[in-house]
């Protein structure tokens, strides 16, 4: 089975071709415009280096969100188009899943709180516990200040780990709550990770069609904007509806 992998959710837009034995070929671009006219060549260039074919795909993995808005709607709108054309089933998933599951071997005893920049002085973020098999994510995807975030930690009293580059960006915030901010090397998502946590999925055909994608914003405002210039990108989720 070949995945082709598309994450679009922060400034790092990625691809990746990967199948159950791994990464075939990746490509990424990291700055916080140009995602739209990066991932067309970034796919036909991880095919010419994996050296297989487009048609050879059998399904397409997208990050749905939380994230920047330009770039959450691109990469969708990439992702279905490509499915819609080749009749593939789609596995979308969460932004912060991805960036969780880079540190499940750290401390396998702690929590892991993924923390995202979300532009506006707010965070994106979620809480997991590693498990055999990856991470389990035990509460809602939130967006907030980081003083909110901060004054959470201070008071669930809990030993975490924050991950993630908008971790990086509120470590003394952060560290006066007693959380421990782990270091730079996987702060943001990956289309490398995406395709090794959706290659089970699509394995066990736990998919949907790629109309059904639908991008998580959590903020109200993005998600009006939304409906009103969706295009390609059917639909969209709340706060609420997300949780």
């Amino acid at each position: 089975m070949i995945v082709l992998g598309i994450d679009t959710a922060t400034s790092a837009a990625s691809v990746c071709l990967g199948s159950e034995e791994g990464p075939l070929a990746s490509a990424m671009l990291d700055r916080p415009r140009g995602h739209g006219g990066f991932l067309d060549p970034a796919i036909a260039f991880c095919a010419e280096r994996a050296g297989v074919s487009l048609r050879e795909v059998d399904g397409v993995a997208v990050t749905l969100g939380p994230g920047l808005f330009t770039g959450l709607r691109v990469g969708l709108a990439t992702a279905q188009a490509f499915a819609h054309a080749r009749q593939l089933p789609t596995v979308g998933r969460s932004s912060l899943d991805l960036v969780a599951f880079g540190y499940r071997h750290v401390r396998p005893d702690r929590v892991i709180v993924a923390v995202l920049d979300a532009r506006r002085g707010e965070l994106f973020w979620a809480r997991y516990r590693p498990t055999a098999d990856g991470v389990q994510r035990t509460s809602d995807q939130i967006v907030g200040s980081p003083e909110r975030l901060a004054a959470e930690l201070a008071a669930d009293g809990e030993d975490v780990l924050c991950v993630g580059e908008g971790a990086q960006r509120h470590t003394a915030a952060l560290s006066s709550a007693r959380a421990q901010v782990a270091a730079a090397w996987a702060p943001q998502p990956s289309a490398v990770t995406l395709v090794e946590l959706a290659v089970p999925a699509f394995a066990r055909q736990a998919t949907q069609r790629p109309e059904d994608l639908r991008p998580v914003y959590l903020r109200a405002a993005d998600a009006r904007i939304s409906w009103r210039n969706r295009g390609a990108v059917l639909g969209g989720t709340t706060a609420e509806e997300a949780r």
